[in-house]
């Protein structure tokens, strides 16, 4: 069974974590897996076990209790964040082959752009040199995620410094349009694409 993609564009955060919670509920084992392309509006997001003592300074960014795993992210314009509405037991993938295969697309994908990135054992995401590139927190429910992985293409990293991000207090973050030329969230968007 292929992936189908869709491309969400710009929309806020909880509206799109409620379609991705209806849409993991109601599936069955011949529904569609899919990846969803979009961009949020700035939010702070929570991971179940999230240390709310991680959040520094959000100000006026909202922070949104989430259902994922990991500690707290940022997600704003100019970063793309990928949804990973996958069927594990039917891809006969464990949730550590998922993590890798996420880091893996990202690591691959950039190497293109001529950037050398890497992943963690210790701290999952993707990495270029000791700068994190790309966040992950997933679910899984009913043997399917959602949630997925988040990367920083262009955009306004000051809301990282308010956050000690992924939970770590000396972890910085980068973003594509520092390392590469790559400053288009759609250029990234299509070079993830499956299928091409």
């Amino acid at each position: 069974m292929s992936v189908h993609s869709r491309d969400l564009g710009l929309a806020p955060y909880r509206e799109v974590w409620a379609r991705m919670q209806a849409y993991t509920e109601q599936r069955d084992s011949t529904s569609a897996d899919e990846l969803w392309f979009v961009e949020h509006p700035g939010v702070y997001t929570l991971g179940m076990r999230g240390d709310r003592s991680h959040l520094l300074d959000p100000g006026d960014i909202p922070v949104v209790a989430t259902d994922r795993g990991g500690q707290v992210t940022y997600h704003g314009p100019g970063q793309l964040v990928v949804y990973t509405l996958l069927d594990l037991r039917r891809l006969a993938l464990g949730v550590r082959g998922l993590v890798e295969a996420l880091e893996q697309g990202v690591i691959d994908t950039v190497s293109s752009y001529g950037v050398a990135a890497r992943s963690r054992r210790d701290a999952p995401g993707v990495y270029v040199g000791d700068r994190k590139l790309a966040a992950l927190g997933i679910r899984v429910r009913r043997h399917c995620c959602y949630h997925g992985i988040a990367i920083n293409v262009n955009m306004d990293l000051e809301p990282f410094e308010r956050i000690h991000p992924c939970g770590y207090t000396d972890l910085r973050v980068t973003q594509l349009g520092t390392v590469s030329e790559v400053r288009d969230v759609a250029r990234l968007r299509r070079d993830l694409e499956p299928n091409q």
